[in-house]
């Protein structure tokens, strides 16, 4: 199968389908996204080598004998020892021993086929295009904010970020009946969320503060000054940004205005699927680009880009012409 693979270089390689452990599928990838986190472990993030990627949508295509074979399926990201104490009480995505997919140990979803635990695994609704399904993974993540910052929920909330995971954060949390606001550098994106009634800033237009919660999206160092800053006392920011390097953060700025600064990652997937089934969140708009898995180089180039939302990899192509 053709696969995208990084070893400290980038590549397209030609490997063999995953090998499947019990209690594991093999899944036909259809379409994968490009996340600002596959980017980073070009830069060195978790010291990764293997397949990039981590959010697709794919068919079931082997075990035979498997409940799930021929569905249409996404699939939860992490992949827990499933003995230790974190893993019993349900918390296999803090596993000390954990793989995570095209980011920590477990190949990903840049390549034809892909392998996944069945417990992982949640089938898409009919009503739900492909096109929309590969965003479930990052719309999950958003929807995670809920179970961070509860009061995000109703309250006056700020938003860092207009890439695709802070507009799918706004859009989410306008549903729910936040009064949101949010801050960032694109116009062209800003407008994607105010049909939401998000209420938008270009960065240097803003002036807000004393926000109850912040939700920091913006992928750099930078937007966690501005999240420190904007928040009232007593306050909570959200941080969902992962990047390279270290943040020196004086403790100061959490201790004497008394706020949380709250940790963010992975979400529940089965709200996400029935958002885009009910039609309530459409994130096809967030697609800038689509290209086969043979020109994933120029994907991985395109979605490098400042300013660019979502690059897909369409694997349909390679896998009827080229099923190896």
């Amino acid at each position: 199968m053709l696969a995208l693979w990084f070893d400290g270089n980038l590549g397209l390689k030609e490997m063999p389908r995953p090998e499947l452990r019990a209690g594991e599928v093999l899944a036909q990838v259809r379409l994968a996204g490009i996340c600002r986190t596959d980017l980073e472990v070009l830069k060195g993030y978790h010291g990764f080598q293997g397949v990039l990627g981590h959010e697709f949508v794919g068919l079931v295509a082997a075990p035979a004998d498997s409940p799930w074979h021929g569905r249409r399926v996404v699939g939860e990201i992490n992949v827990g020892c499933g003995q230790c104490d974190l893993c019993r009480r349900g918390l296999g995505r803090h596993c000390h021993e954990r793989r995570v997919l095209g980011l920590k140990g477990r190949h990903g979803t840049f390549a034809q086929y892909l392998s996944l635990p069945e417990a992982n695994l949640h089938e898409v609704p009919a009503g739900v295009p492909d096109d929309a399904a590969v965003f479930t993974e990052p719309l999950a993540a958003a929807l995670a904010v809920f179970l961070d910052a509860p009061a995000a929920g109703t309250g006056r909330v700020l938003v860092i970020g207009d890439g695709c995971l802070g507009l799918l954060i706004c859009w989410a949390l306008a549903l729910r009946g936040a009064e949101v606001h949010l801050v960032g550098h694109h116009p062209e994106h800003l407008a994607l969320a105010r049909p939401y009634g998000v209420t938008t800033f270009l960065g240097k237009e803003f002036l807000g503060r004393d926000y109850e919660t912040v939700v920091e999206a913006s992928g750099s160092p930078g937007g966690l000054d501005l999240a420190l800053e904007r928040v009232r006392p007593r306050g909570t920011v959200v941080l969902k940004s992962t990047y390279v390097g270290h943040y020196g953060l004086d403790p100061a700025a959490l201790v004497v205005p008394e706020v949380r600064l709250v940790g963010s990652r992975c979400g529940p997937f089965p709200p996400a699927l029935r958002l885009m089934a009910r039609g309530w969140i459409d994130p096809r708009p967030l697609i800038a680009h689509r290209l086969p898995l043979s020109q994933g180089l120029e994907a991985i180039t395109r979605a490098l880009q400042p300013g660019t939302l979502k690059v897909l990899l369409d694997m349909k192509e390679e896998v009827s012409g080229n099923a190896g």
